[in-house]
């Protein structure tokens, strides 16, 4: 196997998706992939496209985004080094429900769905270990949305923004509007809690970016269990 599949192969593992699969196993899925080479603003998949494969983040990022209805553009999701995205439309081959555009020039690795549904019709044993994975993948689903009913709105904040630090280090590139819309919550509660922090020192609040400079104490309010 090649570094490059191999490297694949790694990011596979730690994907909830795949992780419970073997060390064979992930090699001969991340094996039917390639690396493919992406310029800043290239357009990966639109909305509305097929769900005709997976990709993995290898270098650079990847934006998720939607058009508001004013016209606007929302990113919901930044996806950098080691970030899978399309797991599940590589399955089901349904339609895509948001872009995925290149934020900088940036290396993906791909998977083609017809290349993955081949290799489970020869591995049936493997298909029905996959389902098994997917079954998993939607109970955690699950407690994820009881979590972001449940916990307030300090909790959920926290949560995501130590998350967008753990890939993207200290200073974070996003607007107010696009936490809202992580957190499910309006642009002016975000501002206020993000404020409150700006006064406690433990973040500072700039136009379309946060610098992060007390990770331990947002990281406390993240794994508090609040009700």
């Amino acid at each position: 196997m090649s570094s490059t599949h191999a490297e694949f192969a790694m990011m596979l593992k730690v994907n909830p998706l795949f992780a419970e699969m073997g060390v064979d196993e992930l090699q001969q899925i991340a094996a039917l992939g390639e690396a493919r080479q992406i310029a800043a603003g290239e357009v990966l998949f639109r909305k509305g496209d097929d769900g005709d494969a997976l990709f993995g983040v290898r270098r650079g990022q990847v934006r998720i985004e939607t058009t508001a209805s004013d016209g606007s553009r929302l990113t919901l999701n930044f996806l950098g080094p080691g970030d899978l995205f399309g797991e599940v439309a590589v399955l089901d081959g349904h339609r895509r429900t948001a872009d995925a555009t290149a934020g900088e020039p940036s290396e993906v690795f791909v998977l083609r769905r017809e290349d993955l549904l081949g290799h489970l019709e020869r591995e049936p044993k493997l298909a029905v270990k996959l389902i098994g994975l997917l079954c998993q993948r939607i109970r955690w689903m699950s407690d994820r949305m009881d979590e972001s009913v449940l916990q307030p709105l300090p909790v959920r904040l926290a949560r995501r923004l130590c998350a967008l630090a753990a890939d993207f280090g200290a200073e974070v590139h996003i607007s107010q509007e696009q936490l809202g819309v992580f957190v499910g919550a309006a642009r002016e509660s975000v501002n206020r809690q993000l404020q409150t922090w700006r006064k406690d020192d433990i973040l500072d609040v700039h136009r379309g970016r946060i610098l992060l400079k007390n990770m331990g104490r947002l990281t406390a309010v993240a794994r508090s269990q609040q009700r």
